[in-house]
């Protein structure tokens, strides 16, 4: 359903530059906005957000503009622009557009303190094991070593770097002259670290590091190495009666190493990752309420400040307007503020042309599959396509896409990315026009359902499905259950 990206820069090619920053802006979620905001506060003084102080700041940008000093303002412009200044729009006697030029009003309320999401604040991966790092005793050739190698490490905990090519990085970027082999004992300390099986190479060298952990602590994991040392394929594949013969295991033994591994952490690294706010939490930009059988869209404003533009420039203008003598310098820099002015104008017009296209496309979506929103039943979804939704809102299907593709919506069922709700038609036995959402849901409710020491092949899977309506292949089975992220039948066995 997403556009692929050609497409997408064939249309960004069409596009001004203004619409394709305001393309961007809608693509940014709302855990983002804020962030995105105070970049844009950072770059522009003449916007601000309006619950703050300005006075200081109103004091420093005056003084600029009352200096006498030669300045130079990155203007272009001739002698006849500078002559023809046309500021009548920005220095009304009353209160003007541009004092009453600000985002807020009253379409979106604050929401409650409890709706606010937080975010968390702790020591990241890389910090954790460099922290360890300097408790090692080791000599100033091999930390360097250890930095580099634990600055290749990924976010997962497994170092994908291959040795020979640490070895060329320390020496072409440190002027380190080291070999493998000092770079493969570095490796063996760093992988001594917490979490357990960090700095691994791949998959059976991060568990065997676990279990060797354990070893060490005194605990019986040694048919555990075993089965991942000589019957790592056999393992991963649940080929479990190879194993069996192989270790001369019952299957009581068997169960017993199994669960052993089962309980090792695949990624290290994932309980410690960079945290990023917006990863770590999902802050919802919708909130759909059933009020008494009515839907009711709220939409999350809590990051997006009251933006206006600064009084302080257009008191500045002001004073411009009212002096007799308008020297070039002056000229110029009432060029600049008002290129800033236009500018911090077309910033809140873009937010706000976000806030009415994010509630326009939500509002429909909800409107689409109301049942869901009332019931929380996937079997109620209905058909729907990127197009459908462009019909209706009269908006462009690049456009939905984005919206679709980085939004989340909280509802009383939990909270769902808006691609969650898009999906196309499957018929039934009644030439009913179905969801094809619904038809997973089923298939996962059987899979659930299964017995785990026989469970139903594809094939079987299909079978079922047809019994209950739905007209369906069995490669078309094969490919919902891998875009649910279940395994094969063989996979799903259990002892």
């Amino acid at each position: 359903m997403a556009l692929s990206q050609s497409l997408q820069q064939k249309l960004l090619q069409k596009l001004s530059p203004q619409q394709i920053q305001l393309m961007k802006l809608l693509q940014v979620p709302t855990a983002n906005l804020e962030e995105r905001i105070k970049e844009e506060l950072e770059e522009n003084p003449a916007l601000e957000v309006s619950e703050e102080n300005h006075d200081e700041y109103d004091n420093e940008t005056k003084d600029e503009f009352d200096s006498s000093d030669e300045e130079d303002f990155d203007v272009d412009g001739s002698e006849d622009e500078y002559d023809n200044i046309d500021i009548s729009e920005y220095v009304g006697d009353e209160d003007g557009e541009i004092a009453d030029y600000k985002l807020r009003d009253d379409n979106y309320p604050e929401m409650d303190d409890k709706k606010v999401v937080p975010y968390r604040i702790e020591t990241s991966f890389h910090e954790h094991l460099l922290g360890q790092l300097g408790m090692m005793k080791m000599s100033d050739n091999e930390r360097k070593i250890a930095e580099q190698i634990v600055g290749s490490i990924d976010d997962d905990g497994y170092l994908r770097r291959e040795t020979a090519a640490i070895v060329d990085d320390l020496a072409f970027r440190q002027n380190i002259e080291t070999n493998e082999q000092e770079v493969e004992k570095v490796i063996k300390m760093i992988q001594q670290f917490d979490p357990p099986g960090v700095c691994a190479r791949d998959l059976q060298e991060c568990l065997l590091l676990q279990l060797a952990r354990q070893q060490r602590e005194g605990k019986n994991v040694d048919k555990a190495i075993d089965v991942l040392t000589d019957y790592f394929d056999e393992f991963t594949k649940k080929h479990y009666d190879k194993i069996q013969r192989g270790l001369n295991l019952d299957d009581e033994g068997l169960k017993d190493v199994i669960g052993q591994i089962i309980k090792l952490t695949p990624k290290p690294g994932g309980n410690h990752g960079d945290i990023n706010k917006a990863e770590s939490y999902v802050v919802p930009d919708f909130f759909v309420f059933n009020n008494g059988g009515k839907l009711e869209l709220t939409l999350n404003s809590k990051n997006a400040p009251d933006l206006r533009i600064s009084e302080g420039y257009r008191d500045m203008l002001r004073e411009y307007d009212k002096g007799s003598k308008k020297d070039k310098r002056q000229k110029e820099a009432v060029l600049f503020i008002k290129q800033k002015i236009d500018a911090a104008k077309w910033f809140i017009d873009a937010i706000k042309q976000r806030q009415h296209t994010l509630s326009s496309v939500m509002e429909t979506i909800m409107t689409y599959q109301r049942e869901f929103f009332l019931t929380g039943d996937e079997t109620t979804m209905k058909p729907m396509i990127l197009k459908d939704i462009a019909e209706r809102t009269g908006l462009d299907i690049s456009t939905v896409s984005r919206v679709a593709n980085s939004k989340f919506v909280q509802t009383e069922f939990g909270t769902y990315r808006l691609k969650f709700f898009f999906s196309e038609s499957l018929s039934t036995d009644s030439g009913e026009e179905v969801s094809t959402r619904e038809v997973k849901k089923i298939l996962s409710d059987l899979i659930e359902g299964e017995s785990k020491k026989k469970p139903l092949s594809d094939e079987k899977l299909t079978e079922l499905l047809q019994e209950k309506g739905y007209n369906i292949a069995r490669r078309t089975v094969a490919k919902y259950r891998e875009q649910l992220n279940i395994p094969v039948a063989r996979l799903r066995k259990e002892l």
